[in-house]
């Protein structure tokens, strides 16, 4: 019992003590400011940047920024003297050139839109063969080698279909191509709404991290969704219409003149995260290393035909978690000139690529500037600036995500430091590993957690925004962004200064990809 009544008091203490303000840390939050964020903000969320897609012109500039920023609060340029860490990448563009029926050039968005083809080809053809509603019955015993197909693009009658889930029906769609592409066709005219298949687009590019031993590319047919007024052109000299042919849905050959043009080029491209580094001033930890980090690429620019604004300024997404790093690297900067510097190491990470695939960070933590074995934990922040339909009438919340997955320590701290200091809503929901959303392995945290360093992840949910042009500036609650970045800052205040790292203790039970 006397023992028992020990470790309780213990307990007490303990926590009084954690509950006590630390003053220093307080006067540093205090740098982290609206003002300065808004200012921030304001310019990496600008038109100027165009949206900040990795590997085009404004994410080149946003890095700039970043880096110009790093430099005036007198962070280190870790790489070889320079903030920049290049990612080598590859670019992967699809081009659709023309698609002609019977001598008439089709107008993309208006007769068709495309799912994309791999490879440079020219398709030329003089009949063309209805597969019905490509079923598997109905793709049994038709021979489609390097022939055009052409496939009704909707449930057959009598088959149960969840029309209400977008998601399903397009899931749907992609297997009926999938199944004929599965048959060697050329060419796949599937006839339904131009929506269809609008993910490629007539022209698409497709970045990814550049391999020491790239696989060929492997042609893949081009598929292209019709309206039916095209089908009824297509099927012209057959004198039947689409309408009559659905009718009768039976396998057949028809005579008309199909040709369509496409390529694909492969070449190297290059985009850079952005490191900021503060040295620690304890002799024995400043070998240890804090990540702070925020992807500062978006999703860049609509097509040039789009009506309206084009630029999808990623104000939330991630232009708040951008200003989120550069205000709170004010802060420990600041410590630093007045004596009161972190004892561990801190890199400030802006990564690029997120939107592409973690590409950025995943490229970092393969290659990492610092040794993974001595980084003690991810801070990652994805976008704090909103708030989400479910917390309006809640609004200083914020979700976390990821402390308690390898780390007990990494957990405690940081309920510690929100409950001191910033005492906001904390919403556990996307931690759930049974949540749809799978929000845990759709951010840089997912590339130092799989590594087994320990991370937290801040976002402020999804809204009606979320890669829209409508993510704009003017929507930003500035004083919530403030309060969720002084939270991590308190959270890192704790990790850079305490005498032990935080302890993985939880099994990694991550799968290999995230997918």
């Amino acid at each position: 019992m006397r023992k028992t009544l020990l470790c309780s008091a213990a307990l007490v203490a303990a926590l009084g003590a954690c509950a006590q303000k630390n003053t220093t840390a307080v006067k540093y939050a205090q740098y982290i400011t609206v003002a300065d964020a808004k200012k921030h903000l304001s310019i990496i969320a600008s038109d100027a940047f165009e949206g900040r897609e990795t590997g085009k012109p404004g994410a080149d500039k946003a890095a700039a920024y970043l880096a110009g920023e790093f430099k005036k609060m007198g962070l280190q340029a870790p790489v070889n003297e320079s903030y920049f860490l290049d990612i080598p990448l590859t670019n992967t563009a699809f081009t659709l050139k023309s698609v002609t029926l019977n001598g008439t050039t089709l107008t993309y968005g208006k007769d068709y839109t495309s799912m994309g083809g791999t490879g440079t080809q020219t398709v030329k053809a003089s009949e063309v063969v209805f597969v019905g509603y490509g079923t598997e019955a109905e793709l049994a015993n038709v021979d489609l080698a390097g022939k055009v197909a052409l496939v009704i693009a909707e449930p057959k009658p009598g088959t149960t279909v969840d029309n209400s889930n977008p998601r399903a029906a397009m899931m749907a769609f992609t297997r009926l191509v999938q199944g004929i592409r599965a048959k060697n066709a050329a060419l796949v005219l599937a006839v339904g709404t131009v929506t269809q298949g609008s993910m490629a687009g007539k022209q698409s590019e497709r970045i990814t991290l550049k391999q020491a031993n790239p696989r060929p590319i492997t042609p893949r047919p081009l598929a292209l969704t019709v309206t039916s007024a095209v089908a009824d052109q297509l099927l012209k000299a057959s004198g039947k219409t689409y309408e009559q042919l659905k009718a009768s849905p039976a396998v057949q050959t028809v005579k008309a003149d199909v040709t369509a043009d496409y390529e694909t080029v492969v070449k190297d491209a290059k985009a850079v995260d952005v490191l900021g580094f503060l040295p620690g001033s304890d002799a024995k930890l400043k070998e240890e290393v804090l990540v702070f980090s925020a992807h500062y690429d978006h999703i860049g620019m609509e097509p040039e035909d789009t009506p309206g604004d084009r630029i999808n300024n990623g104000a939330d997404d991630d232009g708040s978690g951008t200003t989120g790093i550069l205000e709170i690297a004010r802060a420990f900067t600041q410590a630093k000139k007045d004596g009161k510097g972190p004892r561990r190491s801190i890199l400030f990470l802006g990564n690029v690529g997120e939107e592409k695939g973690l590409l950025g960070s995943e490229y970092y933590s393969e290659h990492p500037v610092f040794p993974l074995a001595n980084t003690i934990t991810d801070l990652n922040i994805d976008m704090i600036g909103r708030r989400d339909p479910a917390h309006e009438k809640t609004p200083d919340y914020c979700y976390l995500i990821g402390s308690d997955k390898l780390s007990t320590t990494l957990h405690k701290i940081s309920e510690n430091a929100n409950n001191t200091y910033t005492k906001l809503a904390v919403d556990y929901k996307y931690n759930d590993p049974k949540d749809p959303e799978r929000i845990y392995y759709r951010s840089d945290h997912y590339n130092f957690a799989k590594h087994n360093v320990p991370i937290v992840f801040y976002f402020d949910g999804v809204h009606a925004d979320y890669h829209r042009v409508s993510d704009e500036v003017d929507k930003i609650d500035f004083p919530l962004l403030v309060k969720r970045a002084q939270l991590v800052f308190y959270t890192g205040w704790d990790l850079a200064n305490r005498d032990e790292r935080p302890v993985v203790d939880v099994k990694n039970d991550m799968p290999a990809n995230r997918n």
